[in-house]
């Protein structure tokens, strides 16, 4: 069996949708699974839609996510240049190559000529198709014209009875008449390859097996297979993606600036977590478990396992995985990760591996973190209500009192940690003869001001030390006071 081969063909048009991430991702897949080779090309033959600074986003994806590639424009291999734009002089070859049989022919129709077989086609209500008018032009009027310099372009000539048939290893054995299909142009008026042309020559010259993409190129597909067959080259194996939704009725689409991969870990996400989510965005394992890491799923990744329905995204999912990444993070890992955002809303001098030692069970996505911690840089101005607490049979006057009994015995504390402060806390619980929570409660809302916060009280008092604790008592006695 020949060796696995795939490649990632990206264009330079922008940053990396989680659509072309997923392709990366699968082709990668295929072949490391099967101890084969994956290939990074650039298909950059459309020169207006090139976007300066979007390789740097290719290259820098494949790297972080640990898509490493075998070949490549940044690393050379066997059959480079990577770059189709690097390219023209190949496709034009076999261009001219393929009208030497009669598989295609030069095109001198004008914009003009174009715009009017697409405008009585709209008016019919039918698919604008070309006439195949410059297939029938004399060899001596093709030669005049060329050597006039008159602007033209080489079409593929596809016969127009009969059927085209494919498989692909998602969708199955698909059938197209050939009345259907247009004559494609191949190499367009500026000499470039469209991408339909120059990615089946590349993907043959370079060895390719498993060609992978999403669905929406599966209809064209058939013109591919006219490629091949007129070329007389084997066709590779097609293993076509669903498409990646936003909802039911809409895809997920960086035009409608949906999530890139760069937003998702600006946002917070981690590398691995929207790697595994994008992974399980039609396709499934066959197993319960949800949690792999990239050398797992090279393990037990089968493309077979595919599905064709419309895959969403669910951004409910992808933060759930994401908070297991977190969890399974080393502390120290974490607390590297966390610090960027503690240092957002923290300008004093804090124990950021203690708040990190709160924080590491508790977030889905990194970005939630100033607005949790925000409350050790200054207290929120709060209304006394959080501290009435029907489960902790809390209410404005035992919380007032709890504050009033804590704040010499906190004040007397010589060696303030959290073994000594929680100490005293459970003294005032026994002192006063009440259940843990009517002390604990009015203190951890004393020292946060916030109804929820990411520890208790005596995390919360050891982390602002002891001046900053006592000061915030004191804050909460007055205004209790002033609610009596």
């Amino acid at each position: 069996m020949a060796k696995i081969r795939t490649r990632f063909a990206p264009s330079p048009t922008g940053y990396m949708h989680v659509g072309n991430l997923r392709t990366a991702l699968y082709a990668y897949l295929i072949a490391k699974h099967e101890n084969g080779d994956f290939i990074l090309r650039i298909e950059d033959t459309d020169q207006e839609r090139f976007v300066e600074g979007a390789l740097d986003i290719i290259y820098n994806t494949l790297k972080v996510t640990g898509l490493k590639h075998n070949e490549g424009p940044d690393i050379g291999g066997p059959v480079g240049p990577y770059v189709q734009s690097e390219r023209t002089s190949i496709y034009l070859e076999y261009a001219k190559g393929l009208i030497e049989k009669g598989e295609a022919y030069y095109c001198f129709c004008t914009k003009e000529r174009m715009e009017e077989i697409r405008s009585n086609a709209e008016d019919l209500k039918q698919t604008p198709k070309y006439d195949k008018h410059c297939l029938y032009l004399s060899k001596e009027e093709v030669e005049s014209n060329l050597a006039a310099g008159i602007p033209y372009v080489i079409r593929q000539n596809n016969p127009t009875t009969g059927t085209t048939t494919f498989n692909d290893e998602i969708y199955g054995s698909i059938s197209v008449d050939n009345s259907e299909l247009d004559d494609m142009i191949l190499i367009k008026s500026d000499g470039f390859p469209t991408y339909n042309f120059a990615n089946v020559v590349d993907d043959h010259l370079m060895g390719i097996t498993h060609v992978v993409r999403g669905s929406e190129y599966l209809s064209s597909s058939p013109k591919y297979n006219r490629l091949y067959e007129a070329f007389g080259w084997e066709v590779p194996v097609y293993v076509h993606c669903p498409p990646i939704m936003k909802d039911a009725q809409h895809k997920l689409s960086k035009r409608n600036g949906d999530a890139s991969f760069e937003d998702l870990v600006n946002k917070g996400y981690l590398k691995d977590a929207v790697l595994n989510y994008i992974a399980l965005l039609g396709w499934s394992s066959g197993m319960e478990k949800e949690i792999f890491n990239l050398n797992e799923l090279i393990e037990i990744f089968n493309y077979r396992n595919i599905n064709k329905s419309p895959a969403i995204f669910d951004d409910v999912k992808l933060r759930w995985m994401n908070s297991e990444y977190i969890k399974m993070l080393p502390l120290e890992e974490f607390n590297e990760l966390a610090t960027p955002y503690y240092k957002q809303v923290i300008t004093k001098d804090l124990d950021f591996m203690k708040i990190s030692e709160l924080m590491h069970s508790r977030l889905e996505i990194l970005s939630q973190i100033p607005d949790i911690i925000d409350l050790f840089e200054t207290l929120p101005d709060y209304s006394t209500e959080i501290y009435v607490h029907k489960k902790m049979k809390t209410n404005l006057q035992n919380s007032l009192e709890v504050l009033e009994k804590i704040l010499p015995k906190f004040d007397a504390i010589t060696d303030w940690n959290l073994s000594v402060i929680q100490d005293t806390c459970m003294d005032l619980v026994k002192e006063l003869e009440v259940k843990n929570g009517i002390v604990l409660w009015p203190i951890r809302t004393a020292v946060s001001g916030k109804p929820t916060s990411p520890g208790g009280a005596f995390e919360i008092a050891e982390i602002l030390g002891k001046d900053e604790t006592l000061k915030r008592i004191k804050i909460g006695i007055e205004k209790l006071q002033a609610d009596q």
